[in-house]
């Protein structure tokens, strides 16, 4: 199907397609050294509420067994927002 009819085909049923925002860039944070043993950083991010961001500064959680890596907060394939996450 051509673009153009899919289109058509979406504002003649009244479908809207929104298109999120970007996500702003990162803010830089100084990183202060640990407070604690089996403490590790989560960095800051972006979170989407109403239809806006807002930042939330980063900071010391607990270390678990299964935090290998940290996944900054995105919007999946599917046009919805994914919260940071560690995986």
């Amino acid at each position: 199907m051509r673009p153009t009819v899919v289109l058509v085909a979406l504002f003649v049923s009244g479908c809207v397609v929104e298109v999120p925002p970007p996500v702003p860039q990162s803010r830089v944070e100084a990183v202060p050294p640990p407070p604690a043993p089996r403490l590790v950083w989560q960095p800051g991010e972006w979170h989407y509420q109403g239809g806006t961001y807002l930042w939330v500064k980063g900071r010391y959680v607990r270390r678990l067994a299964t935090y290998h890596r940290w996944v900054p907060a995105h919007w999946n394939t599917k046009g919805s927002w994914v919260d940071g996450h560690w995986t």
